[in-house]
């Protein structure tokens, strides 16, 4: 059971992050870095703090390398990176986390370690991180719908009544 939901999650890291990728390729760099007011994220934002969050809870707090995150850095950004290299970054973070993930073994699953000062188990760091990459996933994918005012396709199977679907869960 611990390998279902170990591959699921990664599973799901990869198919979010391929929905990231693809709104990032649909945008202008100067998109990705637009924000209505200082009290919201933009795109690029939302990138790097998830890269961030993959790194310090998979990549560090699962896999034990060493936790260099500056989160606060993540929110503070304004543009300095371009859409290239924040799809560089988000794809390099989540092949360095499926590593990790695929060496947990079911005993590992029930390990507390403590990651922001939280004392979580593996088994709840993966589902945080799985869970928290799929939040920001939503927003990225309503902030390119508003700001490109197309369809992204993402369910387009659905459409039509007969069409295969290929994913066991929605």
């Amino acid at each position: 059971m611990d390998r279902v939901f170990l591959d699921y999650s990664v599973k799901k890291l990869r198919q979010q992050s391929k929905r990231i990728q693809d709104c990032l390729a649909r945008l202008e760099d100067a998109q990705v870095w637009l924000r209505g007011s200082e009290n919201e994220n933009a795109i690029g934002n939302l990138v790097l703090h998830l890269c961030g969050n993959v790194r310090q809870w998979i990549i560090s707090g699962v896999g034990g390398s060493a936790d260099s995150r500056d989160r606060d850095r993540e929110f503070t950004a304004r543009g300095e990176v371009s859409k290239a290299e924040l799809a560089a970054r988000l794809e390099e973070v989540i092949d360095e986390a499926t590593p990790v993930l695929a060496g947990v073994t079911a005993e590992r699953l029930l390990e507390t370690i403590v990651i922001q000062g939280y004392e979580v188990t593996v088994m709840e760091s993966v589902y945080h991180v799985v869970e928290h990459l799929s939040g920001h996933t939503g927003q990225i994918i309503f902030a390119t719908k508003a700001l490109t005012g197309s369809d992204l396709g993402f369910y387009s199977h659905l459409r039509a009544a007969k069409a295969p679907h290929h994913e066991q869960t929605p």
